[in-house]
């Protein structure tokens, strides 16, 4: 239940020109019952867990700037303003640098045209890295839209709520404190329930101290450790560093949508497998990541 104590951190940040607005929207967009993400067409609002306690972050963005208000049910236990400003940046890409990417690609044969239609494409980021990968883990083998339904699902069965009405992502802590038979009658296989809560007690032990990472993400360990976790392999590994932490060099070659997008680039008749797809992003490392999100922009609804 929510407490009667409020507590509100606010923050402003600067947005370079031609920021794309709507590519963080649509990835907030997903799930149109938008019970746990509500989105217009300049502001996002979104529940989550803050040390603990249910949170709602809105994100107002205007042409040149950003205003993030988080709104904490109960008191956290320290003043959240910098990690507040630090999660947006995250959140909006502008970690990213994105101009370097295009001013080495810009003339190339085939990646110049995808980066003349999408111009400042950057890669919206989950507030968490443990909700990037719960969502990579959510997603494996399956449709966007059937991923969707399961996230949404997993989310009302953890059942935290915001005093705004908004359900809150759960965090490892309320996650490992459901069971197998719940996260199965949420939708998840046996295989993608145990996974979760393997993750969830890893963060919890401190053998995957994901939050303590983000601010210099030692990439190498995090894959190895994140390889150890049965049921995490490498696509959810370079999706989760990717979507949690902002790493633009996984090389998402397994993705099905990445290939397809690959096949329409090149002008093929046939789809290139997985191994063709490595060996042609490899010669774009340590961008293969953001390639991947230019090729995911050709069909940009569908909401990678």
């Amino acid at each position: 239940m929510p407490t009667d104590r409020t507590t509100t951190f606010r923050c402003h940040l600067d947005l370079p020109a031609g920021f794309r607005r709507g590519d963080l929207l649509a990835f907030h967009r997903r799930d149109p019952q938008q019970q746990a993400e509500q989105v217009d067409d300049t502001s996002l609002r979104k529940g989550l867990m803050w040390d603990g306690l249910p949170a709602c972050l809105t994100l107002q963005i205007a042409a040149h700037a950003a205003e993030a208000t988080l709104e904490i049910d109960g008191e956290p236990a320290t003043d959240g303003t910098a990690a507040l400003t630090a999660m947006v940046r995250r959140m909006l890409g502008l970690t990213q640098p994105v101009e370097q990417f295009e001013q080495c690609y810009r003339d190339h044969p085939q990646l110049g045209a995808l980066i003349r239609h999408h111009p400042g494409l950057r890669v919206p980021l989950s507030a968490t890295p443990f909700e990037a990968l719960a969502w990579a883990i959510t997603g494996q083998q399956i449709s966007v839209g059937a991923a969707i339904s399961v996230r949404r699902r997993f989310i009302q069965t953890a059942g935290i709520a915001h005093r705004s009405g908004l359900f809150c992502h759960p965090d490892p802590h309320r996650v490992a404190a459901l069971d197998e038979d719940r996260l199965r009658q949420a939708g998840l296989s046996r295989g993608k329930a145990q996974t979760l809560l393997a993750l969830s007690q890893c963060v919890i032990d401190g053998q995957l101290p994901l939050d303590d990472w983000l601010g210099a993400p030692p990439v190498d360990d995090i894959r190895a450790r994140l390889l150890q976790v049965r049921g995490i392999g490498p696509w959810t590994v370079s999706y989760g560093l990717l979507r949690g932490y902002g790493w633009l060099d996984g090389s998402l070659h397994g993705d099905v949508a990445v290939r397809r997008n690959l096949q329409r680039l090149l002008g093929r008749d046939d789809k290139p497998d997985a191994a063709e797809t490595e060996r042609w992003l490899a010669g774009f490392s340590p961008w293969r990541a953001l390639v991947a999100a230019h090729l995911w922009a050709m069909q940009a609804a569908d909401g990678y």
